[in-house]
């Protein structure tokens, strides 16, 4: 089944008030892995709001992507402790080693780099998580082992 039909086959779960906007968005992502513009543009007819509105809640909360993101989702903690114990260092090491800067994916989707306000592990700081492995204690030299240099793939 293509993507759009899926859509509305989403809808058919639905009323279409506006109240259930959140609730759509997240099935759509769930099933397309992100929330492409033809998506939005087709949630937005079916609850009879803006483009600019459903694309503005998308926006809002981190929990939606606007862009498909990598099979492997690399994440720098960016809280206090691992701030401190140079979490920003670790995450340039990383950006260097996948050719990507913070927010984005390699063209090949194989990898997506992100940080997040608190992991909730700062004993371990700092913390990079790597899908839904914890690596704590990181240094750049443990980017090597659980990174890999790709800055020639591109």
């Amino acid at each position: 089944m293509t993507d759009d039909k899926f859509i509305e086959t989403i809808f058919s779960q639905f009323e279409g008030d506006k109240v259930e906007l959140v609730p759509i968005l997240q099935k759509v992502q769930e099933h397309i892995g992100y929330l492409p513009k033809f998506a939005i543009q087709k949630i937005a007819k079916f609850i009879g709001l803006t483009e600019s509105h459903v694309f503005g809640v998308a926006s809002f909360y981190t929990q939606f992507r606007l862009h498909p993101t990598g099979k492997t989702k690399v994440c720098v903690c960016r809280g206090t402790a691992c701030h401190v114990r140079g979490g920003v260092q670790i995450l340039e090491e990383i950006e260097r080693h996948l050719g990507i800067k913070e927010g984005n994916s390699t063209p090949d989707l194989e990898y997506s780099l992100e940080t997040v306000a608190c992991v909730g592990c700062c004993a371990l700081a700092p913390v990079v998580t790597i899908n839904d492995e914890v690596h704590g204690r990181m240094t750049l030299k443990d980017v090597e082992k659980i990174v890999p240099d790709r800055r020639t793939s591109y």
